[in-house]
């Protein structure tokens, strides 16, 4: 079989001596990641995998990642990863959904059998897929380990991306651009919110000159008139009123870098408070952008937003930015610099944030959201669409 790793194998190793260092700094002497974007970012691992329990496992003392899954999806590692077999670990079929046993308790006999019983062992309490039930099993199967929260060790070594990365994430800005485009194209009276769903998925898919996109962490979201007072809703059969305002915010994903993008939109004429909201939202967003440099911390960013949207009479209480980058479902956030109050991560070239810049009243809503990079200029925009309320005639 023909896979082309995204990485070579060398930007791998670098990430791990990352990791390491932070683990030697938190005291860590064994990692049990089981976020697939982290076990991706770490070794390349790529599948449909995650709704069973697995794990990569990174030791300081042993030269490269474990891989532990399902068995039947052992061959995945051996296809996506260059870890070699012997540290590719299969655990028995009948733990799948087992009502008492679990797949952790192979895991944790993997650790005794390697003589790290007794170590300080950090896992991921936050990720989406490491549930109460993992962690119950690997504390009781482990008595003799420290097991405690790694916050999001991995998480923070993947903050600041490569330049190999950052090719993945350019193009990730490329395609959320190109399908962003074609769905406003689709915005028109009597057209139902599934028919411009279904050409979001095609174009998110399709990509550009045989560069294909991935799945999107999160699935497109679309909001009619009063619906964009609220960000999260998903689309229905209803079609487009004659007039009224649309929010689209989709995503794009190269090789599961992820750029997110935001715009609203409004068919017909568009009323006075929406113009000034929108107008708003994309001022603010500009001036904070361009202090998004190197040296610059998160709060600082947040507080150019809100000194806009404070001058002309508004107010956003939900952070304004957070990291992103590689990702699988249920999010394409990192879960690590927010730009909101109280942040004080300093920016560094190379860190990719999303701009969400939405603002929700009570009976309508805008955003004009910017997924970027950091450098020394300020952040460089990933994508490049209009940046206004557009009206559709």
């Amino acid at each position: 079989m023909s896979y082309q790793k995204p990485f070579e194998k060398s930007e791998y190793e670098q990430r791990l001596i990352k990791v390491k260092q932070r683990m030697e700094a938190a005291s860590f002497d064994l990692l049990i990641c089981q976020d697939p974007a982290s076990m991706g970012w770490l070794t390349g691992f790529d599948g449909w995998s995650f709704y069973t329990p697995q794990a990569v496992l990174v030791h300081l003392n042993e030269a490269t990642p474990i891989w532990f899954g399902r068995a039947q999806d052992r061959k995945s590692a051996q296809i996506t990863t260059d870890i070699p077999d012997n540290n590719l670990i299969g655990f028995s079929e009948p733990l799948v959904q087992h009502p008492s046993k679990h797949p952790f308790d192979e895991l944790c006999d993997l650790v005794i059998a390697r003589g790290w019983d007794s170590a300080r062992i950090g896992v991921e309490l936050d990720a989406h897929y490491y549930t109460a039930r993992a962690h119950q099993h690997i504390v009781n199967g482990l008595p003799n380990a420290t097991i405690s929260d790694n916050h999001e060790i991995v998480n923070w070594a993947r903050l600041v991306k490569s330049e190999a990365e950052l090719v993945y994430m350019r193009e990730a800005g490329r395609i959320v651009t190109d399908t962003m485009n074609k769905a406003i194209s689709r915005l028109r009276p009597g057209v139902r919110q599934f028919e411009v769903i279904a050409d979001v998925y095609h174009r998110q898919i399709t990509g550009f000159d045989n560069k294909f996109g991935d799945y999107t962490s999160l699935c497109p979201l679309i909001q009619v008139g009063e619906g964009t007072s609220t960000p999260h809703l998903t689309w229905t059969d209803e079609p487009l009123p004659d007039s009224g305002l649309v929010v689209m915010e989709i995503g794009a994903a190269r090789r599961h870098y992820h750029a997110p993008l935001t715009r609203t939109m409004h068919i017909g004429p568009a009323p006075d408070e929406i113009v000034r909201l929108t107008n708003v939202i994309v001022e603010g967003g500009n001036e904070s952008l361009a202090i998004a440099k190197p040296g610059v911390t998160c709060e600082e960013v947040e507080a150019v937003w809100q000194s806009v949207l404070k001058r002309y009479g508004y107010s956003k209480e939900s952070r304004v930015g957070y990291s992103i980058g590689l990702n699988y479902p249920p999010d394409w956030g990192e879960r690590t610099a927010s730009m909101r109050p109280g942040d004080t991560t300093e920016l560094q070239a190379g860190m990719c944030f999303h701009f969400q810049s939405g603002i929700w009243l009570e009976n309508f809503g805008a955003a004009v959201s910017e997924p970027f990079v950091v450098t020394e200029n300020g952040g460089e925009r990933l994508s490049d669409v209009a940046r206004e309320l557009i009206v559709i005639e």
